[in-house]
């Protein structure tokens, strides 16, 4: 054999080799952009979710149809001002496949129209913004967690299952807040009450004091709080040391108790609030998923873990339809349209806005537990209004 033909030969031999070693090692890893809260009121949501994801890759082998994972992480800061650089590292520095974020909605606005522009996709574990399913809907962009309409709904109708007539609203002045206010006032009024007056403050201010007085000359039946994270731990601390747990009943969107009961302490116990999970949901799924989350982080998991779990079971869902080749995303989402998650929180479908279709819980606070009484509203779905897809 002459050299060309030698040196042709071996060239044809070693991509040949070079093939068959890709095809042996597989796809190469999908990259996973975490954008969460790592400082600031919301670090220890953050934490969670970013648990709660790792948690069901780790039971997959850490595999998701059949590719490893490449974590990327940037702290958002919970700061709107900051999204779009923020969310534009992952996309153009990393780029990244799939994002995983946020907590604030205000934040997670901003990521909701960049991942439009660039056709990253989004899946969101909390963020509860109605935009994000409503006008700013997109294919690419799906929820794990909960619209904000949704919890305020369901505490509403709560409040009025009760009798109370009338009420007060108490949160933070951004979109979580007004939106969740929003829906409990929807429900609250449908159910034959009326809400005399919205109180709000700058996130994240904890100054609560002027606002309590004015509920303690008010009166109302009954008080719906809206805050997370540090934020709720002081609110509800403050509301009882300001004597009004004994004589205004207070309720909230589960948020309020959520992750913050063991700070919380006595000042809680009692509280009725309404989400899509409970620490107390009796079912083989559930104490499956808290067994393993608290012998892996060494302490209980909470909303945000299982909205964290359920957005790599989401994730899982399109990649297994797919094969892992994520190039075929039409299908991938499809898939994920049509799945039905099997949650600790319950089984769960999601709507044709990509937002969850959920039982909403009634949750008492018992020691350090958020124990299901009952369920406020069963297949809730968010109404979805101005999205069009």
């Amino acid at each position: 054999m002459n050299a060309p033909c030698l040196r042709t030969t071996l060239a044809v031999a070693a991509a040949l080799l070079a093939s068959t070693t890709v095809l042996a090692q597989g796809q190469p890893p999908l990259k996973v952009g975490l954008m969460l809260p790592a400082t600031g009121t919301f670090a220890a949501l953050g934490t969670a979710i970013e648990n709660g994801f790792k948690q069901y890759v780790d039971e997959q082998g850490g595999k998701l149809g059949g590719r490893s994972i490449q974590y990327f992480k940037v702290d958002d800061e919970s700061d709107p001002s900051k999204a779009t650089d923020n969310v534009n590292k992952l996309i153009k520095r990393d780029n990244v496949d799939v994002i995983v974020g946020t907590v604030h909605s205000g934040v997670a606005l901003a990521m909701a129209r960049a991942v439009k522009e660039s056709k990253t996709m989004l899946i969101v574990p909390n963020a509860g913004a109605d935009a994000i399913t409503g006008p700013l809907c997109a294919p690419n962009i799906l929820r794990s967690s909960f619209s904000n309409w949704q919890p305020g709904y369901a505490t509403g109708v709560m409040a009025a299952q009760k009798g109370y007539k009338k009420a007060m609203t108490i949160t933070w002045n951004y979109a979580a807040g007004t939106e969740t206010v929003k829906g409990f006032t929807e429900a609250f009024e449908k159910g034959g009450g009326k809400v005399v007056k919205d109180l709000n403050l700058p996130f994240p201010n904890v100054e609560f004091q002027a606002l309590l007085t004015e509920i303690a000359s008010q009166k109302p039946d009954v008080v719906f709080a809206f805050f997370a994270g540090g934020g709720a731990v002081k609110f509800v601390k403050d509301y009882d040391a300001a004597g009004l747990k004994k004589t205004v009943p207070l309720m909230g969107s589960g948020f309020l108790t959520d992750g913050t009961l063991e700070a919380q302490g006595a000042s809680a116990q009692g509280l009725l609030t309404s989400l899509h999970y409970a620490d107390g949901i009796e079912t083989p799924r559930n104490n499956a998923f808290r067994n393993k989350y608290a012998v892996a982080y060494k302490m209980q998991p909470d909303v945000y873990a299982v909205q964290g779990y359920d957005a790599a079971q989401l994730l899982a869902a399109g990649l297994n339809a797919v094969k892992g080749d994520f190039n075929k995303r039409d299908e991938m989402v499809a898939a994920m349209r049509k799945t039905t998650v099997d949650s600790p929180r319950g089984k769960y479908t999601l709507s044709a806005a990509h937002n969850p279709v959920q039982d909403f819980y009634v949750r008492e606070v018992k020691g350090r537990e958020n124990v299901q009484t009952g369920i406020a509203v069963k297949v809730l779905p968010d109404p979805a209004r101005g999205c069009k897809m």
